[in-house]
């Protein structure tokens, strides 16, 4: 155990950032990284407003941060795929590789996995951490640590597009343009998609979303997605429909989106039980699919973002020093309508 500075959530509604102690020896088959930047996701804001997520309840002080990236400074025995120097970002969810979920590839959905900021495992907003280098990726020359720590969320994006088995050419609906619900967008777009239409009612979230080509915005507050979708598609409806709102209200229409035989997505999570329609659901033979977290997804993120076809950096709304940690937790309470992802620089410099 090693005393380091971190971001600490004490309780609901109490942030610190104070040292706490941490473990930092590496055994085999982990490595040590120097953490450089750390996203601030809605999971990390919403253990600090309401001290739960579920069944995952904040009784202990808990280190923040999930979404991350950095430099690999010591490196265990048996490690080859790895050197000191590796610039890296890292998967948050570390499952036991010997569950039958994990035997089955499905290793999102172990009971046992161990996530990052998730109680009681503590997160990585902290100067370094260690981590098994099977869940650490090497960054290409040409990705930054800010592109790195978008890659948790960007797979997000990535299994929900892997889920809706999309066809070159289809139309797809993304309901809520939030940092999730435009990465599925830009996920879909690169999975084959020829238009997304993205339905939001806050308009500075959709322009920003409307820069991407094939992206079609559509404000909610002024027009009828149902009827808007209809029109664009002669009638027939879209090919999947992607719900990453978690409102319960986008339920109430979501059935009237989809082609017949089409698909929906449920990548957000609803607070509170929906219901669901089965019988309009049954008579368009629709697929209906889960995302939780993601599966298989990194190699494949990193290599889109590489490639130039996927640019995530417009969706970067802001970079805090990590002394102004708290103060980034604080304005992502705010949910300014322009804000997409925030980020915290841990490292003082580069």
């Amino acid at each position: 155990m090693a005393k380091v500075r971190a971001l600490v959530l004490e309780k609901q509604h109490e942030l610190q950032l104070r040292d706490i102690e941490l473990p930092l020896d590496v055994g085999r088959g982990e490595v040590r990284i120097a953490i450089h930047t750390v996203g601030v996701c809605g999971s990390d804001v919403h253990y600090y407003t309401h001290g739960r997520i579920g069944p995952f309840v904040v009784d202990a002080p808990m280190v923040l941060g999930h979404e991350a990236a950095g430099t690999i400074v010591e490196v265990g025995e048996g490690v080859s795929h790895l050197k000191v120097g590796d610039r890296v970002c890292m998967e948050p969810g570390v499952p036991d590789s010997s569950s039958r979920a994990s035997r089955l590839g499905m290793y999102n959905v172990d009971p046992a996995v161990r996530f990052w900021a998730t109680p009681p495992i503590h997160g990585v907003l902290t100067p370094e951490v260690v981590h098994p280098a099977d869940y650490t990726f090497k960054l290409p020359d040409n990705v930054s640590f800010a592109e790195g720590a978008m890659v948790e969320p960007f797979a997000v994006g990535m299994q929900a597009a892997s889920k809706a088995r999309i066809v070159p050419g289809d139309t797809a609906v993304v309901l809520g343009a939030g940092p999730i619900g435009t990465m599925v967008a830009l996920a879909a777009l690169a999975g084959g998609c020829a238009r997304v239409i993205v339905a939001d009612l806050a308009q500075p979230k959709l322009d920003i979303a409307a820069r991407y080509q094939g992206v079609i915005p559509v404000n909610i507050r002024d027009t009828n997605l149902v009827e808007k979708v209809g029109e664009l598609t002669e009638g027939w409806g879209a090919d999947i429909v992607f719900e990453c709102s978690g409102s319960p209200k986008a339920w109430e229409t979501i059935m009237d989106l989809p082609r017949p035989g089409g698909a929906i997505v449920v990548v957000g999570l609803p607070v509170e039980p929906i219901k669901l329609d089965i019988a309009a659901a049954s008579t368009k033979e629709l697929r209906i699919k889960n995302v939780f977290r993601y599966a298989h997804q990194y190699e494949r993120a990193i290599a889109l973002i590489a490639s130039g076809k996927v640019d995530l950096k417009p969706l970067i709304s802001q970079t805090f020093a990590f002394d102004e940690a708290k103060e980034a937790f604080d304005r992502a309470v705010e949910a300014r309508p322009q804000d997409v992802k925030l980020q915290i620089r841990v490292a003082a410099e580069g």
